[in-house]
Protein backbone atom coordinates (compact mmCIF):
# COMPACT_ATOMS: atom_id res chain seq x y z
CA UNK A 1 0.00 0.00 0.00
CA UNK A 2 1.20 3.33 -0.66
CA UNK A 3 1.43 5.89 1.55
CA UNK A 4 0.15 9.77 -0.16
CA UNK A 5 2.34 12.92 1.16
CA UNK A 6 0.64 15.57 1.32
CA UNK A 7 3.35 18.90 0.39
CA UNK A 8 2.91 21.70 2.88
CA UNK A 9 0.82 24.43 2.57
CA UNK A 10 2.17 27.61 2.14
CA UNK A 11 -0.45 30.49 1.62
CA UNK A 12 0.50 33.32 0.56
CA UNK A 13 -0.49 37.07 1.80
CA UNK A 14 -0.01 40.06 -0.01
CA UNK A 15 0.56 43.61 0.96
CA UNK A 16 -2.60 45.10 1.21
CA UNK A 17 -0.68 49.02 0.77
CA UNK A 18 2.35 50.58 -1.06
CA UNK A 19 5.03 50.78 1.70
CA UNK A 20 8.72 49.65 3.49
CA UNK A 21 8.14 47.16 6.00
CA UNK A 22 9.50 47.75 9.20
CA UNK A 23 9.81 45.06 12.72
CA UNK A 24 7.19 45.40 15.03
CA UNK A 25 9.57 45.89 17.55
CA UNK A 26 11.08 49.71 15.32
CA UNK A 27 7.72 51.03 16.22
CA UNK A 28 6.94 53.99 18.37
CA UNK A 29 6.10 54.43 21.40
CA UNK A 30 4.28 51.05 23.26
CA UNK A 31 4.22 48.54 20.76
CA UNK A 32 2.96 45.37 23.12
CA UNK A 33 -0.48 45.71 22.05
CA UNK A 34 0.27 44.77 18.45
CA UNK A 35 2.88 42.14 19.50
CA UNK A 36 -0.04 40.36 22.18
CA UNK A 37 -2.07 40.65 19.05
CA UNK A 38 -0.09 37.63 16.66
CA UNK A 39 2.54 37.88 14.20
CA UNK A 40 2.99 40.77 12.05
CA UNK A 41 5.10 43.17 10.74
CA UNK A 42 4.37 47.33 10.31
CA UNK A 43 4.50 49.33 6.64
CA UNK A 44 5.26 52.79 6.57
CA UNK A 45 2.86 53.65 3.86
CA UNK A 46 3.69 55.84 0.59
CA UNK A 47 -0.49 56.21 0.22
CA UNK A 48 -3.34 55.80 2.01
CA UNK A 49 -5.26 53.07 -0.20
CA UNK A 50 -5.71 49.58 1.69
CA UNK A 51 -6.21 46.46 -0.34
CA UNK A 52 -7.66 43.47 0.55
CA UNK A 53 -4.42 41.00 0.62
CA UNK A 54 -6.36 38.05 -0.21
CA UNK A 55 -9.56 36.24 -1.31
CA UNK A 56 -11.88 36.22 1.60
CA UNK A 57 -14.19 38.62 3.62
CA UNK A 58 -14.73 41.20 6.21
CA UNK A 59 -14.82 39.56 9.44
CA UNK A 60 -14.64 42.70 11.58
CA UNK A 61 -14.45 46.71 10.38
CA UNK A 62 -14.05 48.93 13.22
CA UNK A 63 -16.59 52.01 12.93
CA UNK A 64 -14.29 54.77 13.31
CA UNK A 65 -12.55 52.71 10.18
CA UNK A 66 -8.78 53.05 11.35
CA UNK A 67 -8.77 49.53 11.51
CA UNK A 68 -10.18 45.74 9.17
CA UNK A 69 -9.56 42.53 9.47
CA UNK A 70 -9.64 40.26 6.96
CA UNK A 71 -10.32 36.22 6.84
CA UNK A 72 -9.20 33.80 4.03
CA UNK A 73 -10.90 30.48 3.50
CA UNK A 74 -7.93 28.97 5.67
CA UNK A 75 -9.23 30.53 8.28
CA UNK A 76 -6.34 33.02 8.47
CA UNK A 77 -7.37 36.72 9.93
CA UNK A 78 -5.78 39.44 9.23
CA UNK A 79 -5.94 42.29 11.50
CA UNK A 80 -4.52 46.05 9.26
CA UNK A 81 -4.40 48.61 11.48
CA UNK A 82 -3.75 52.00 9.78
CA UNK A 83 -1.39 54.17 11.53
CA UNK A 84 -0.79 53.65 15.81
CA UNK A 85 -3.08 55.69 17.87
CA UNK A 86 -5.60 56.80 15.08
CA UNK A 87 -8.78 55.46 16.84
CA UNK A 88 -8.34 59.04 18.87
CA UNK A 89 -9.28 60.52 14.93
CA UNK A 90 -13.19 59.14 15.30
CA UNK A 91 -12.96 57.82 11.81
CA UNK A 92 -11.63 61.50 10.41
CA UNK A 93 -9.31 61.19 7.43
CA UNK A 94 -10.87 57.51 6.57
CA UNK A 95 -13.01 56.34 3.87
CA UNK A 96 -14.74 52.99 4.13
CA UNK A 97 -15.41 50.71 1.13
CA UNK A 98 -16.73 47.93 2.31
CA UNK A 99 -19.03 46.31 5.14
CA UNK A 100 -19.01 43.65 7.57
CA UNK A 101 -19.30 40.24 5.95
CA UNK A 102 -18.50 41.63 2.36
CA UNK A 103 -16.94 39.11 0.32
CA UNK A 104 -13.55 40.55 -1.19
CA UNK A 105 -10.72 39.27 -3.81
CA UNK A 106 -7.29 40.36 -3.58
CA UNK A 107 -6.21 43.42 -4.32
CA UNK A 108 -9.94 44.78 -3.99
CA UNK A 109 -10.28 48.48 -2.33
CA UNK A 110 -11.21 48.24 1.53
CA UNK A 111 -10.34 51.96 2.72
CA UNK A 112 -8.84 54.84 1.66
CA UNK A 113 -7.09 57.03 4.46
CA UNK A 114 -5.34 60.80 4.21
CA UNK A 115 -1.87 59.90 5.14
CA UNK A 116 -1.12 63.84 5.20
CA UNK A 117 -3.99 63.96 7.51
CA UNK A 118 -3.13 61.61 9.91
CA UNK A 119 0.21 63.32 10.02
CA UNK A 120 -0.63 66.69 10.31
CA UNK A 121 -2.59 65.57 13.28
CA UNK A 122 0.42 64.26 14.97
CA UNK A 123 -0.18 60.59 14.76
CA UNK A 124 1.96 57.71 13.33
CA UNK A 125 1.05 56.48 9.89
CA UNK A 126 2.87 53.32 10.15
CA UNK A 127 0.62 50.15 10.09
CA UNK A 128 0.90 47.20 11.75
CA UNK A 129 -0.48 43.97 9.47
CA UNK A 130 -0.64 41.16 11.94
CA UNK A 131 -1.97 37.66 11.41
CA UNK A 132 -3.70 37.20 14.53
CA UNK A 133 -4.91 33.39 16.44
CA UNK A 134 -0.98 32.97 15.77
CA UNK A 135 -1.24 29.44 17.93
CA UNK A 136 -2.26 27.71 14.95
CA UNK A 137 0.46 28.85 12.88
CA UNK A 138 3.26 26.39 12.37
CA UNK A 139 5.61 28.99 10.54
CA UNK A 140 5.97 31.82 9.01
CA UNK A 141 8.01 33.87 6.88
CA UNK A 142 8.23 38.06 6.32
CA UNK A 143 9.45 39.92 3.61
CA UNK A 144 11.00 42.81 3.91
CA UNK A 145 11.64 45.71 1.73
CA UNK A 146 9.24 48.02 -0.33
CA UNK A 147 6.16 46.24 -1.65
CA UNK A 148 3.69 47.29 -4.23
CA UNK A 149 0.08 46.45 -2.24
CA UNK A 150 -1.93 43.39 -3.80
CA UNK A 151 0.99 42.54 -6.10
CA UNK A 152 4.13 41.43 -3.25
CA UNK A 153 3.98 39.16 -0.82
CA UNK A 154 4.12 40.36 2.85
CA UNK A 155 4.08 36.97 4.30
CA UNK A 156 4.06 33.43 4.02
CA UNK A 157 1.77 31.08 6.55
CA UNK A 158 2.20 27.70 7.13
CA UNK A 159 -1.01 26.24 9.18
CA UNK A 160 -0.55 23.89 11.67
CA UNK A 161 -2.08 20.73 10.88
CA UNK A 162 -5.48 19.85 12.50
Amino acid sequence: MFKMFLKEKWIDIFSPVNGEIISLEKLEGDNSAFNDMGKGIGIIPSDGKIVAPFDGEIASIYKRNHCIIVRNEDDIELIIHIGLDTNKLNGEGFVRHVELMDKVKKGDLLIEADIDKIKEKGFSIVTPVIVSHSNRIEEIEMSDGFLKRGEDVIMKVKMKKK
